[in-house]
């Protein structure tokens, strides 16, 4: 017993120091292992609370992106409708005020009074608004009767101009011929009448203030008549053939016009105009004639003048609105009496009237389309009024614009005859430059 005890106690004692060592040898990593375990729900703790930390701040930063947003929404409807007002109050004052160094002025022929199917100067003249993107001008008026916008003080515009009609009429006349208004004296005669009329002009316009000018023409004339006549009160059985030419000055013509109001608001603009014709061309009273058959009497020229004074108030009225401009005009013509040959002839004044509608293409191109009518009162010899002398001259009038440079336009029209006195057709063109 003794003995047993004693082996038992050794071998225990040897394999609890055993225990004992591996028990000192695997705590180190029990205690790491732990201690792994503990960092590792750190770290994670630490992430979650930094992915929580972002997601905030992108929640921030988006309401602040839409804040954001808005305001420049409503910055840029704000700036819009400013914008509007804006244009609304310019496009409102554009109608008042007058930009006169954008504006080229634009003249068609005045009066020619040694034609019987002239028609008076009564188109527009006087301050076109300002140009804008599709610009507003008086010179989108562009016909025969346009006087363009008043010049300017100090301007002056020099404008040639060549011009050419065209008449074919099959008449009853008596055996004269006359230029305006007819005179009659004689047989019956049927006459089938083609008249080339050719119009070349220089005029001289200046500007003595910003709402005055004064204007010179000088035209010269040269025309071709050809007849075919039959006198029909003598039994003649043959037709007569006659051509007939004559060419040289026309009667010059003085004008000024005169701006009588500063529109306000976008009103019209009312222009005064006043023309004088001075009979320097040759004189119909003054044409001599032949007689080739009984009852066919032929002129051997053809006058380049109407052989009288001639004077021509009128009223000119523009009214412009975006892209266009509305035009009127009301002239009385006094035609004063002069002493021939036959007796003391009076020539018959005339009433006349004009409107239309002129359109800006664009900056630089204008049409514009227009009726212009004219009465002429029967004339008189000694006193005795003159059958088949009274006239109504009506033209259709379509006219186009373009703006070469600042300073120089080119303008077409071409005009149709409306009634038995107006010519068949009149094409003009017209260069003004200004200075």
């Amino acid at each position: 017993m003794e003995n047993t005890t004693s082996n038992f106690y050794p071998y225990y004692s040897l394999r609890l120091s055993f225990i004992s060592l591996s028990l000192y040898l695997i705590s180190p990593q029990l205690c790491y292992a732990a201690q792994d375990r503990q960092l590792d729900d750190t770290v994670i703790h630490s992430y979650q609370e930094e992915l929580k930390r972002q997601r905030n701040m992108l929640r921030e930063q988006g309401a602040q992106i839409a804040e954001l947003k808005r305001i420049v929404d409503a910055l840029t409807k704000g700036r819009q409708v400013k914008t509007l007002q804006q244009d609304k109050k310019a496009s409102k004052t554009s109608n008042t005020i007058v930009k006169r160094e954008q504006v080229v002025t634009a003249r068609k022929s005045q009066n020619d009074q040694s034609k019987p199917q002239h028609t008076p100067d009564n188109q527009p003249v006087g301050q076109a608004p300002p140009k804008n993107a599709n610009p507003i001008e008086v010179n989108a008026i562009p016909n025969d009767n346009v006087s363009g916008v008043l010049t300017g003080k100090g301007r002056l515009v020099l404008e040639p101009s060549i011009g050419y009609s065209y008449t074919d009429n099959n008449r009853v006349f008596l055996d004269a011929f006359s230029f305006i208004p007819a005179l009659v004296v004689g047989l019956i005669d049927l006459r089938e009448i083609k008249r080339h009329s050719f119009i070349g002009s220089v005029s001289a316009r200046y500007g003595l203030t910003e709402r005055w000018e004064v204007d010179l023409k000088i035209p010269y004339i040269g025309r071709n008549d050809s007849q075919r006549s039959r006198p029909v009160s003598i039994g003649v059985s043959e037709d007569e053939i006659f051509n007939a030419s004559g060419h040289g000055l026309g009667d010059i013509e003085l004008s000024t016009r005169y701006q009588l109001n500063a529109p306000v608001d976008g009103g019209p603009i009312y222009v005064a105009n006043l023309v004088a014709t001075i009979p320097t061309g040759t004189s119909p009273f003054e044409v001599e004639f032949m007689q080739s058959t009984p009852g066919a009497v032929f002129p051997t020229e053809l006058p380049t003048g109407s052989g009288y004074v001639s004077i021509q108030p009128s009223l000119t009225a523009i009214y412009a609105t975006d892209p266009g401009v509305f035009f009127g005009n009301i002239s009385y013509g006094y035609n004063m009496d002069t002493d021939e040959d036959v007796g003391n002839v009076d020539p018959g004044d005339s009433a006349g009237v004009s409107f239309g509608l002129g359109v800006s293409l664009n900056e630089r191109a204008s049409m514009s389309l227009s009726y212009s009518h004219k009465h002429v009162l029967k004339s008189k010899i000694n006193e005795m009024k003159i059958d088949g002398s009274q006239l109504d001259i009506g033209q259709l009038i379509i006219g186009y614009s373009f703006r070469y440079s600042e300073q120089t336009n080119i303008s077409l029209s071409l005009a149709i005859g409306v009634t038995d006195d107006a010519q068949d057709t009149r094409l003009n063109f017209r260069l003004p430059v200004t200075f």
